[in-house]
């Protein structure tokens, strides 16, 4: 059941004759022109607050809040009667996609939503979302009045305000008096981190289905409860390039609808008839392609909207004002109006067509629910592991999809994910069970499909991400129908314990729920240790990895009452024993069990890191398990004082200039050393560290004889993505011997984001994760990369010292949502060199 509206909507003020006065444009209000300066985004809110007190055809709600505590707000704009009854037409709307039951009410107005500024530094649209506003909402004008009879417009005047004041912030702190316009001054020059990313340095426009962020999750939320016929994402590019509208540029996926094409031609025809008579260059079906589930523009489209991005040159180095290649000089003012002419373009033409754009949306929800895409109509996904199929839930709850738990027919056959093959499973009472004829159905395949088709490889982003190998779960592909047994799983909490007097307390270690567990327990300085080996106790098996909180070391505290009552209140299980001598296995005060020290951890940041491989880091420890970390700058790791910190993590980088001596002296004596992507390759060749770059082999020497091909210039771009690799997964072989590996079967499906593979270490080092011939399992990958990922490390643990490095080749965090990685990320940061 859809949830009420957790906001009321900003009401007009009572007793007073409001509607009386002439509403005030952006440029009345604000004091100055639109494009003239960069409005700081409360003085947007103001705006927009102002036009909802004075404006009778509209309702602002605030919906949620930034990480830095500015509102995120919607305004919806309609007639004088639909703004009257908005929510009667938002549960009609709902119940017209099946989303709710109940009999439809015919002729219902068209929803068409405009989403500015998700990039901060790509500032236009927010200043154009005023002046859309204005438009749409003055009641003088006669041409809005005519399409808001049958369209209810939604505006979201910026879908990123912290990133937006960081770059609005910089700006005005440089600029002159007089805007200059060389694009090599210090105005169009952002520095680290930029606009483009929220507070903890998240795209936000790769985060609509998987919904990591806070600013996220609150507006994908309103989207599921009003699911809108139409979404416009507002975007900049490069300042040299003109303004982009749809259509898309392929690939498409497969399952997005011939009518969603055919309507992007629609809409991109009438931009493009306003763009003419300006005489304003344009281009469309270049670049930004349909794929990738999580942006703006896709993950509407695999709701049942028209989803579509609008790109204007411009962006961080656009300025008031810059010369383009072409000697011309780009000014804020034409950006903006350029958004704003299309902006009112689409709403124009979606008005014109409104029955029709409702009707197929209908259209779609009724195929979904009667005729779901794929050949599988039903996904088993196996509860080995409870924390993560809880997970999972919550990310198809969040977006909307239906599920259950178990079926009344035990047995059934489908592709297994992790074989590859058609096999028979027995469905146990807590597996998940999707079942594919449902509303969502076509964003349920998207996510849950084992490979994407791709019919154009030259794509925009990654191009695998099912779920079963994000979360690391067993699942099976099933052809037939079947519903789910339950609607809940029966997996009972576990009770609180007490009255018990334990001589240690066990911890599971396989999810992330146990990685929470643990920081708890470390900054409320009670000690643990971990199994280094699996072993049997009160008749359980426990796994190597398993945490051991023992009476032993923490006799300071009321060990037991703390223990089990910090359990309680995370509702974490714990396994009392009231012996150190274990049935099968090693000892509790063996050498096998090994005492974790509470790390000091710091994270590299600052010029030439990847701020967002920084930021999946940073809201990792601060608002997933909530450990506390420490953020240095590059430049000063060699001034600090290294000694105070435990863990020193090197995210994804530009590591120009770096001076291994300091690191490896550091290493060596019992520091560790974290690793990951191109700070990996940043360490290859320097003195004290072991890891190599692995080539791939050079093919024989040509034939003299044989004719020389002569390459195309129009193939560039073809021959270029023969070594890309833009997101596919890989298999690897995990060592789940090693504390890397803990908490793992026997392998690891890992997301590569480059060709980057290493020779293995040597004898005195760890392996833990490599990679055969056969790793590649979904997405694309280049010919010359596919061959190159092979026989290789990808993981591995370098002793140096009495410290360690670990070496992370690929990204375990990656935009949150690759949830088995972080286990692997913690394993590295907790378990590996005690």
């Amino acid at each position: 059941m859809i949830k009420k509206l957790l906001f009321v909507f900003i009401a007009a003020f009572c007793g007073y004759p409001v509607f009386a006065q002439q509403l005030q444009s952006p440029e009345q209000f604000l004091g100055y022109k639109l494009g003239d300066k960069f409005t700081a985004h409360y003085r947007v809110v103001e705006y927009f607050k102002y036009v909802a007190q004075t404006a009778k055809n509209v309702q602002l709600q605030q919906f949620g809040t930034t990480n830095e505590g500015r509102p995120l707000l919607a305004m919806f704009i309609a007639s004088d009667d639909n703004i009257k009854r908005l929510e009667e037409i938002r549960h009609n709307n709902l119940r017209i996609a099946g989303v709710e039951s109940g009999a439809v009410t015919p002729n219902s107005p068209v929803i068409t939503w405009l989403s500015y500024n998700v990039h901060g530094n790509e500032p236009s649209s927010s200043e154009a979302a005023m002046w859309t506003l204005f438009d749409l909402a003055d009641p003088s004008n006669s041409k809005s009045k005519e399409w808001l009879k049958n369209t209810i417009v939604v505006i979201d005047p910026c879908l990123n305000p912290d990133g937006r004041d960081r770059y609005v912030n910089f700006y005005n702190s440089v600029r002159g008096v007089t805007p200059d316009a060389s694009p090599s001054t210090r105005e169009h020059i952002e520095p680290w981190p930029g606009g483009r990313v929220n507070h903890y340095y998240f795209d936000l426009n790769r985060d609509w289905a998987w919904q990591a962020q806070k600013e996220t999750q609150a507006r994908v939320g309103l989207f599921n409860q009003w699911l809108p016929q139409v979404h416009v994402d507002f975007h900049e590019q490069s300042y040299n390039n003109p303004y982009y509208f749809a259509p898309a540029a392929e690939p498409y996926h497969k399952d997005i609808t011939q009518w969603q094409r055919d309507f992007q031609i629609v809409i991109g025809k009438n931009n493009a008839k306003h763009f003419d008579q300006n005489g304003w260059m344009y281009f469309t079906k270049q670049e930004f392609d349909l794929l990738y589930p999580s942006y703006g523009d896709t993950y509407p489209l695999y709701n049942g909207s028209i989803g579509m991005t609008y790109e204007q040159g411009g962006g961080p180095s656009g300025g008031l004002a810059v010369v383009t290649r072409s000697g011309d000089t780009l000014t804020l003012a034409q950006r903006l109006a350029h958004h704003h002419t299309t902006g009112l373009s689409t709403v124009e033409i979606v008005s014109e067509n409104a029955q029709k754009v409702v009707d197929e949306f209908k259209k779609f929800y009724d195929n979904s629910r009667q005729n779901p895409p794929g050949q599988y109509k039903t996904y088993v996904i196996k509860n080995d592991n409870n924390e993560k199929v809880n997970e999972l839930a919550k990310m198809l709850t969040r977006n909307g999809i239906q599920f259950g738990y178990g079926l009344a027919n035990k047995s059934v056959t489908g592709y297994n994910y992790f074989t590859g093959a058609t096999e028979q499973y027995n469905v146990e009472p807590n597996d998940l069970v999707v079942n594919a004829y449902q509303p969502k159905s076509v964003l349920l395949h998207v996510l849950l499909e084992p490979k994407t088709f791709i019919p154009d490889s030259a794509t925009y982003d990654i191009t695998a991400w099912a779920l079963p190998y994000a979360y690391g779960l067993k699942a099976y592909g099933v052809k037939e129908s079947y519903k789910p047994a339950n609607s809940n799983s029966s997996v009972v909490k576990p009770a609180a314990l007490s009255n018990t007097k334990a001589y240690a307390y066990v911890s599971a270690w396989q999810s992330v729920a146990d990685v929470k567990f643990l920081a708890a327990l470390l900054k409320n300085k009670i000690k643990v240790r971990y199994s280094e080996l699996p072993f049997e106790a009160n008749g359980k098996k426990f796994t190597a990895g398993s945490l051991l909180i023992t009476r032993a070391g923490n006799e300071k505290i009321d060990f037991d009452r703390v223990v089990t009552q910090l359990a309680a209140n995370m509702g974490h299980e714990l396994t009392p024993l009231s012996s150190g001598f274990v049935d099968k296995g090693s000892d509790i005060g063996s050498y096998d069990v090994k005492f974790i020290k509470q790390p000091h951890v710091a994270l590299v940041t600052g010029d030439g890191i990847n701020s967002e491989a920084l930021g999946e880091v940073w809201h990792f420890f601060e608002q997933q398990i909530g450990y506390p970390i420490n953020l240095i700058r590059y430049q000063d790791v060699n001034r600090i004082k290294l000694a105070d910190y435990d863990v020193l993590i090197m995210p994804d980088g530009r590591y120009n200039d770096l001076s291994a001596d300091n690191l490896q002296n550091w290493v060596r004596d019992g520091g560790k050393l974290i690793a990951l992507e191109n700070a990996v390759a940043a360490l290859v060749d320097k003195k004290g560290f072991d890891v190599k770059k692995k080539e791939a082999k050079k093919d024989d020497k040509p034939d003299p004889k044989a004719k020389q091909s002569i390459k195309l210039y129009a193939d560039r771009n073809r021959d270029a993505i023969r070594s890309s690799i833009p997101g596919a997964i890989f298999k690897l072989n995990m060592d789940n011997t090693h504390p890397l590996g803990f908490g793992f079967p026997n392998y690891y499906y890992s997301l590569k984001l480059s060709d980057d593979i290493y020779e293995l270490l040597g004898d005195d080092n760890w392996n833990v994760g490599t990679i055969d011939k056969n790793g590649y399992v979904a997405g694309f990958a280049g010919v010359q990369s596919k061959s190159k990922i092979n026989n290789g490390m990808l993981l591995g643990v370098q002793s140096l010292g009495r410290g360690s490095v670990v070496y992370l080749a690929d990204d375990p965090l990656f935009r949150s949502f690759w949830e088995n990685g972080k286990l692997l990320f913690s394993n590295a940061v907790f378990m590996v060199g005690q």
